[in-house]
């Protein structure tokens, strides 16, 4: 979830937001942060207040995609609630991911860094008007500086959580394995074919009879050595006819059993006869060919490491994140 940074655009999204949200809800649920939170304060985090005004700046642009997958008031209810939940979550974690920055006095942003951020910002979601970019603090009631700490602490913020994930960003070849092992069964790849076609679309007078002989005419060059991806560009009447009709990877069940029945019957580099079909002719051509089985180890080891570098790196970070948690002052109104 994106922390703090939010464009014109956004602030006009969460304006709007809200005007849905009173429609689509009663006023008590339009209140629901202000009967939650009294006095406007939802936690505090070290020195750090966390307002309700925080929570909405979060919240607020998700209200209309929430309100599409909600099928009713109570579940709409619900999802708002741990929504807010988790904005108040991050926001502290935010405050103090930032002190975990700071514990080492030699760490700071350089002021060119803030700068360019700024600067950035103006030109692209201000349309490079820095009259409407003051306009937009104005309505948020921050000054200049408040901003700035705003970008200072986002690098931050995204710095050391990117730091967390490299930590976990080595797997070892064992570790793999064993994963490999455990998980086969995720591993059984099914027939598949790279498919490339031909279509000779059936014209209001074609018989099956003048198909196959325009089919037959493909062939016949096919067979002499004409590249088929050229006689496709040439030739065929289908949505791929430019991509020398390349439907990429099929799997059989991805296949109408008419195509796949013939297909599955070729091996890598071979092609079909004209495969005559009220819609037309068609003539079916393997590039590659992926039969049934279990896939070998090196075949899956990338996507193997990737979701072990990702495990890795969801773990560490709540270990650090709940470290930081448990040596720090928080607290939930």
């Amino acid at each position: 979830m994106s922390l703090r940074r939010l464009s014109l655009t956004s602030f006009a999204l969460f304006t709007a937001a809200l005007g849905l949200f009173a429609q689509a809800q009663p006023d008590r649920q339009k209140d629901n942060l202000n009967a939650r939170y009294a006095n406007g304060i939802a936690a505090i985090a070290e020195d750090r207040i966390i307002t309700i005004d925080d929570i909405r700046r979060e919240v607020g642009p998700l209200i209309p995609e929430i309100q599409r997958q909600s099928r009713s008031e109570k579940e709409f209810n619900e999802k708002i609630e741990a929504l807010q939940e988790d904005v108040i979550q991050n926001l502290i974690d935010r405050v103090l991911i930032v002190k975990d920055f700071y514990k080492d006095e030699k760490r700071n942003v350089p002021a060119s860094y803030i700068d360019n951020q700024v600067a950035e910002t103006i030109i692209n979601q201000f349309d490079g008007d820095r009259s409407k970019f003051l306009a937009y603090l104005r309505s948020r009631g921050i000054s200049q500086k408040d901003y700035r700490k705003e970008q200072e602490e986002d690098m931050i913020y995204g710095y050391m959580r990117q730091q967390q994930a490299k930590s976990a960003s080595t797997v070892s070849p064992v570790k793999i394995e064993a994963y490999y092992k455990e998980n086969k069964d995720r591993f059984i790849q099914e027939d598949s074919v790279h498919l490339r076609l031909i279509q000779i679309v059936r014209a209001a007078d074609d018989t099956d009879a003048t198909l196959r002989v325009k089919g037959s005419d493909i062939v016949s060059q096919i067979k002499a050595g004409a590249d088929f991806s050229d006689l496709a560009r040439k030739y065929s009447q289908d949505s791929r006819k430019g991509k020398g009709g390349d439907w990429g990877w099929q799997r059989r069940s991805d296949l109408r059993k008419e195509f796949s029945d013939v297909i599955f019957t070729l091996e890598k580099g071979q092609h079909s006869d004209a495969l005559i079909m009220p819609e037309g002719a068609f003539i079916l051509f393997a590039e590659d060919r992926k039969h049934a089985g279990a896939l070998s180890l090196d075949e899956v080891r990338p996507e193997i490491e990737k979701a072990l570098v990702q495990q890795g790196s969801r773990r560490a970070t709540e270990r650090w994140l709940e470290k930081l948690r448990r040596n720090a002052y928080v607290k939930h109104f």
